[in-house]
């Protein structure tokens, strides 16, 4: 049976984790927006919380992508959820590597390529583009 629900809720958690990454960490990175400490600092921070939830969150099938959303999760993630799972800890790893260590923008763009090719490689194979 299909949810929405689980749906919304997998897909809030992975917007949540984007929004730390590309929204905060990411637009620094690129020069769109002035680095700040504090803001680095929570972002990794809600990086760590919310990576630590994804094997929870994406135990139940929702058997559905959550409507008009861009990406969404590919049934593989159930179909292989052991492989799935794995991808987990190289990315707790790397925010682990750099939490409490980034004091400058140099700095920050190490750990963002840490983090986000390991976040990527999950998203090769169990996030789907949807539009």
């Amino acid at each position: 049976m299909a949810d929405q629900k689980i749906a919304v809720e997998q897909d809030n958690l992975m917007r949540a984790q984007g929004k730390s990454m590309y929204a905060i960490i990411g637009k620094m990175v690129k020069g769109d927006i002035p680095y700040e400490q504090k803001a680095v600092d929570d972002a990794i921070a809600d990086l760590e919380q919310n990576v630590a939830k994804i094997s929870t969150v994406f135990t139940p099938n929702p058997k559905e992508q959550v409507k008009d959303a861009t990406y969404g999760s590919s049934q593989k993630i159930w179909e292989n959820k052991k492989d799935f799972d794995s991808k987990i800890p190289p990315v707790q790893k790397a925010i682990a590597d750099v939490k409490g260590k980034i004091k400058d923008i140099d700095g920050l763009k190490v750990a963002f390529k840490s983090i986000n090719d390991r976040c990527s490689d999950c998203h090769e194979t169990y996030r789907l583009k949807l539009k």
